[in-house]
């Protein structure tokens, strides 16, 4: 019982503070504004440990490559802890390996699921609340992924089926992860 409330306070946690770190890559190759409540909250939240990884680590292609190491330290420090409480060797070359691609595999998991989460939210605020001021945010956000798919799928009766269209899609790569796992 204990071993569980562990599992889901470290796990609520450390998946809470990689989706933070995720949407700080998001936001910056989206090029959303920081300057709102969100992006406030993203930078404060993450620029303890992004700061001093951007002196080792630098971007590539636009991708801050800092914030997407810390998001898989966060990932792999956690899944070592739960290894370890459960009496999993992890000291061992092929334990230190399953966990950083246990790791990487998290890491990707929670990235498809922060998409889906904009584009479920960009797709909501449209049709509720057009005139938020979370609006633009999360078109901004939502934009590099429905306007592909906008291409393709034509808008049925005023009826933008682009978003179902890409949470079907990212559905499918959360399936193949599942499988690499």
């Amino acid at each position: 019982m204990l071993n569980q409330i562990v599992s889901l306070l470290l796990g609520t946690a450390a998946s809470l503070l990689t989706l933070a770190f995720l949407a700080r890559v998001w936001m910056q190759w989206a090029r959303a504004p920081f300057r709102n409540p969100v992006g406030q909250f993203v930078v404060t939240i993450t620029n303890w440990a992004v700061l001093p990884l951007r002196r080792i680590v630098p971007g590539l292609f636009g991708i801050d490559l800092a914030s997407v190491l810390a998001a898989w330290i966060t990932q792999f420090i956690f899944l070592a802890i739960m290894a370890s409480l459960a009496g999993i060797g992890v000291l061992a070359l092929g334990g230190l390996l399953a966990v950083a691609w246990g790791a990487l595999l998290s890491v990707l998991k929670l990235f498809i699921y922060l998409l889906m989460g904009v584009v479920i939210l960009a797709a909501l605020l449209s049709w509720l609340s057009p005139y938020s001021p979370a609006a633009p945010l999360f078109n901004g956000l939502s934009a590099p992924l429905l306007a592909p798919v906008r291409r393709f799928v034509p808008i049925f009766g005023g009826l933008d089926l682009s978003p179902l269209v890409v949470i079907l899609l990212l559905q499918v790569v959360l399936i193949v992860l599942e499988n690499l796992r």
